[in-house]
């Protein structure tokens, strides 16, 4: 038996309410469009618009269009600017506003004998159509003019909508709470409930999930799970990587996000570590996370060794900046060759210290 038009799937009636809201204020708004590269718009016939971004103001959607030659024949050889209302999905798409379109001088200020002013609300709707100013200023003077400068202009167009009631729906529903996946997942890091493969990190076991893991990093997935997969019978044996840095990575992989860590110093050797695993392990978006945290903690001692791990790491970006920082004005640089950062520097990366040395020649 077919059900209801008027409920549900189910056999239960749909709930849905509206309100009717009437404002008791005035709205008003403006956009400033700005017309980049002036002379390149000479020559378009007339009739030719271009469009502005779309704006909102007093709940409805706009948007500017600049003729340059004109909006039609009548106004050939004049700048055209007109406002448009984007249609609404509603079945009243009426809106009354006062608008002002106005030529800018340098200081962003209004030319007082290149403005129009709809003086009274004008009622925009698909039968109307667009407001504007026909003749704004010819090409003529405004290429004679101060307004123009390095091949640019500014145009603002200011809208008033006055007090309306309009109607909005109003949800019955519950707004669904942020995930919170990331907690269940951390949970079950932490328990280990249905763990199938461990892992011996710097005398330390770690059990894990051998799905979540290949789900994350291609290395794992090939690992686990490829031709050369490791024997899940056995711990997987982790080397060159500290127990407390593996333990961190598994929390970026099930939570997706860093553990805490208080201690500022703590923080950039954590950093440092991760970038190495996650570039290993190919965790593109944890490496962004330690290369983020290594350009907002970056000092004297932690500057040499973030360089070098730039560029084993091919960090371009953190690079740039560790050039930056070491040739800014002071001694930051006799700091950086005072400690044992620099000595490990020139060991491993003599290539990035003839780099350093070229930006730093006058």
């Amino acid at each position: 038996m077919s059900g209801s038009p008027l409920s549900s799937g189910g056999g239960m009636p749909w709930k849905t309410a509206s309100a009717i809201v009437a404002r008791p204020l005035p709205v008003s708004g403006s956009h400033v469009l700005k017309i980049d590269g002036c002379s390149r718009t000479k020559g378009l016939v007339n009739g030719y618009g271009v469009s502005s971004e779309k704006f909102v103001v007093g709940r409805h959607r706009w948007y500017m269009r600049y003729f340059p030659d004109g909006h039609s024949a009548g106004q050939a050889g004049w700048i055209s600017i007109y406002l448009h209302l984007v249609p609404a999905d509603s079945v009243d798409d009426q809106v009354h506003a006062r608008c002002k379109i106005s030529l800018l001088d340098q200081d962003g200020e209004p030319v007082p004998s290149r403005v129009t002013d709809s003086q009274t609300c004008y009622t925009f709707s698909s039968n109307t159509g667009p407001w504007g100013s026909p003749q704004l200023i010819t090409r003529k003077d405004l290429e004679e003019s101060l307004y123009l400068k390095d091949d640019v202009f500014s145009v603002k167009c200011e809208i008033t909508v006055p007090r309306e009631i309009f109607t909005e729906p109003i949800s019955l529903l519950v707004a669904a709470p942020p995930s919170d996946m990331h907690r269940h997942f951390g949970r079950l890091l932490s328990s280990g409930d249905g763990a199938d493969v461990t892992f011996e990190v710097g005398g330390e076991t770690f059990a894990a999930h051998r799905c979540v893991l290949a789900a994350r990093s291609s290395v794992f997935m090939a690992e686990l799970f490829g031709p050369m997969k490791e024997n899940t019978d056995a711990s997987v044996p982790i080397a060159d990587m500290e127990a407390k840095v593996f333990k961190a990575m598994l929390h970026f992989i099930y939570t997706d996000s860093l553990p805490p860590m208080d201690d500022e110093q703590e923080v950039v050797v954590m950093a440092q570590h991760l970038l190495v695993a996650a570039d290993t392990y190919n965790l593109e978006r944890l490496k962004l996370l330690c290369v983020e945290k290594l350009c907002n903690h970056m000092d004297a001692s932690t500057a040499a060794t973030t360089l070098a791990l730039a560029e084993q790491h091919s960090c371009r970006g953190l690079k740039d900046l560790c050039f930056k920082f070491l040739a800014s004005p002071g001694n930051i640089l006799k700091a950086v060759v005072a400690n044992d950062g620099f000595e490990h520097v020139r060991r491993s990366c003599p290539s990035v210290l003839k780099e350093l040395v070229a930006k730093l020649s006058p």
